[in-house]
């Protein structure tokens, strides 16, 4: 008798317990969205992204590389405001291989995201799989790097990179001197990876600046490399540029000394700032020259407060991860997104529909009010 109502019990629990899982409350169907979520996708704290996330759907993010800070940090961030808007997220990281990202974005195209966020590693080598992203009705806004070659992007949230480049020309210009006549003074030229699009615009916007000044002879550029094929740093690569500079070094500065040197990457300014160091400037005897910069890496900031370089441009990658995921959040709203330029960005199809914020120069004089007061940095960060 016993044995019988063991028996009679066992049955029931199978029974009470089959019948929750049909009832599909919190259970499998929970754990398989949050599933397609992750799956693949370490944020860059290498915990799952989306995890904390809602029911509207998972928006993919293609990140470039995890080896600069800035993107990071923008990985991070938007995650973080999409998840507050209660999508969830795949962020990838393609670390500068043109052949990952493709393959990300596929898989993520094959696992029906509502969106995808692109920040290329190279902007001309997504049309293949961005047709994939139409024909499967998934929109695409281009982050901050502007996708060339394809009729398939729909938006574009970046800074004003014209604007990044006049600011570094117009902070060499206003430290040498150069508007009261001071010179000649001599430097050297730095540009960005020329698949990025973003590199011509910092470029051209610190040449609007500094050409009539090589014009006039004001400033002298001794190893004569003074075109962008002539100065480019294939994907933004500080020991490219430190290479670089040792051979424009011996070459050019052996009894001559260097005043100024462009460069539009903090990255590629602390590999400038090294070949320099090795061959004896940083000194009373010898100083260093003014080394302008870009993104306000912690590193970077560091190297301006200690006094080597000189100066950054600061893009606050808090805002533009907000700007990208309104735009996001509108598209799939059908509502029209906001964007304040529709004339500027050709991409060899179209002219795509941007949202342009603004940069700000930061030297050793103003580095607290922007970056510490802001939250961007805390003081103990900066030690």
């Amino acid at each position: 008798m016993k044995k019988t109502m063991v028996l009679l019990s066992a049955l029931v629990v199978l029974a009470l317990a089959l019948a929750a899982c049909s009832n599909g409350g919190g259970g499998s169907e929970s754990a398989a969205t949050q599933t397609v979520a992750t799956s693949g996708s370490a944020g860059p704290a290498g915990s799952p992204s989306g995890s904390a996330g809602g029911d509207k759907g998972v928006i993919g993010i293609a990140m470039p590389t995890k080896s600069s800070e800035r993107w990071v940090n923008d990985g991070a961030n938007m995650v973080k405001e999409f998840e507050k808007l209660g999508y969830k997220t795949d962020l990838q990281y393609g670390e500068d291989v043109i052949e990952n990202q493709v393959s990300q974005i596929e898989n993520m195209i094959t696992k029906n995201v509502k969106l995808l966020v692109v920040a290329s590693i190279d902007g001309g080598a997504l049309t293949d799989v961005l047709q994939k992203a139409k024909d499967a009705g998934i929109p695409v806004i281009a982050y901050d790097r502007l996708i060339t070659k394809t009729p398939n992007v729909d938006y574009y949230a970046t800074f004003d990179n014209f604007k990044v480049g006049v600011l570094q020309g117009t902070y060499i210009e206003e430290k040498l001197g150069l508007k009261e006549g001071k010179g000649p003074f001599n430097i050297e030229l730095f540009a960005g990876s020329p698949d990025d699009n973003n590199a011509y615009f910092f470029f051209n916007g610190a040449m609007s600046v500094l050409k009539s000044y090589i014009d006039s002879g004001k400033l002298v550029v001794r190893s004569g490399q003074t075109k962008f094929d002539q100065i480019a740093t294939l994907r933004w690569d500080g020991g490219v540029a430190q290479s670089r500079m040792d051979n424009l070094l011996s070459a050019n500065y052996t009894t001559e000394h260097l005043d100024a040197v462009l460069s539009p990457y903090d990255g590629i300014s602390i590999g400038v700032l090294s070949s320099l160091k090795g061959v004896g400037y940083g000194t009373s005897d010898k100083p260093l020259p003014i080394i302008t910069g870009q993104d306000a890496e912690l590193a970077s900031v560091k190297s301006i407060i200690a006094g080597e370089q000189t100066q950054t441009v600061f893009k606050d990658t808090r805002e533009l991860a907000k700007v990208a995921v309104k735009m996001a959040d509108d598209v799939l709203n059908g509502r029209k997104p906001e964007v304040n330029d529709e004339n500027t960005y050709d991409n060899g199809v179209k002219v795509v529909p941007s949202y342009l914020l603004q940069p700000v120069s930061v030297d050793k004089s103003n580095y607290k009010q922007t970056l510490v007061d802001t939250g961007y940095y805390t003081e103990d960060q900066l030690k």
